[in-house]
């Protein structure tokens, strides 16, 4: 009887011991084993065993932390204060330096990042400091990232909440913002109203020279067709000359027909205001001509009204 209780008390303590000998380190942990105080070894992720009453272990979560930066009121290189607020990111990278090495990172980390981004705002202008948020982001970053390294902890990231100025230098900035918009606005106005002058010119600029150029075009095409008119009306009529010069020729003319041509063409002549007539050289034999002419119907027509002399009988 005694035997089966000492067996199950046996037992019993196996199981004790067993359950106190296994600890399981979830995903996102790790586990420091120390031996009487002394560290051991890191445990992974999973199902592990230490050996019971000697060994303790201290699990360490692995996961990345957001560290609030308090809000604190910054002085700024032109003496403007202003008050920020950042958030940073961090995540452990090394469970044993980050547990023996400083006793409380959070805290450490955070009054770090309120020192150095009073340094970084202090050596900054306000306006540089409203307009690179991201440049104080990255120095921050790298600041932080350099001091936590020791500690097992690697800042992935700074960033500024807010930076709020006094309320007399927010108005001041909102008259000034809007009166740069005021004045934009003039300029884009006025650098409309310029371009739509100069597209108006250059358009009436191409129109008075479109309209230059179809009048010229409308000119010489009423040229040309004058001068194919001109010509045509001189081949006309030097074909009339030609036809009326075969045709005398043709009828081989004497002086006579000649006189009385001339004679139709002088009322043609007189035509006009002119006090004088000039008359080819060629008229003077004409002329001459004409009056033999004259004569000779005179001296016809006196012939026949004087009496005829008798005829003498021998």
């Amino acid at each position: 009887m005694e035997a089966y209780m000492f067996i199950g008390m046996v037992i019993v303590l196996a199981f004790i011991l067993g359950g106190m000998s296994i600890r399981i380190v979830r995903p996102f942990e790790k586990a420091l084993v120390e031996r009487l105080g002394r560290y051991q070894k890191t445990l992974d992720s999973g199902l592990n065993l230490i050996v019971p009453f000697i060994d303790t272990i201290l699990k360490v979560d692995m996961r990345e932390i957001v560290l609030d930066v308090p809000p604190q009121l910054v002085i700024t290189k032109d003496n403007v204060g202003v008050e920020v607020d950042a958030v940073v990111y961090c995540q452990i990278t090394d469970p044993v330096r980050v547990r023996y090495e400083i006793a409380n990172y959070i805290m450490a980390a955070s009054k770090l990042a309120q020192t150095n981004l009073r340094n970084v705002l202090g050596e900054m202008e306000l306006d540089q400091s409203l307009a690179s948020r991201d440049t104080i982001n990255s120095q921050l970053r790298d600041v932080l990232d350099s001091a936590t390294d020791k500690w097992g902890v690697k800042v992935n990231r700074v960033e500024i909440q807010r930076i709020d100025p006094p309320k007399d230098i927010t108005e001041a900035m909102s008259r000034q913002m809007k009166a740069e918009r005021l004045k934009r606005a003039v300029i884009l106005e006025a650098e409309g109203d310029k371009q739509s002058a100069i597209t108006k010119a250059e358009g009436a600029k191409a129109s008075a020279i479109l309209r230059a150029e179809g009048e010229a075009e409308a000119v010489k095409k009423t040229a040309d067709a004058e001068k194919y008119r001109q010509v045509a009306v001189a081949q006309g009529e030097a074909e009339a000359i030609g036809s009326v010069f075969n045709a005398i020729h043709d009828g081989k003319p004497d002086e006579k027909l000649i006189t009385l041509k001339y004679l139709e063409m002088m009322p043609k002549l007189a035509e006009g205001k002119a006090n004088k007539i000039f008359l080819p050289i060629e008229a003077s034999g004409i002329i001459g001509s004409l009056a033999a002419m004259v004569e000779g119907i005179k001296s016809d027509k006196g012939g026949k009204n004087s009496p005829q002399p008798a005829l003498s009988e021998e």
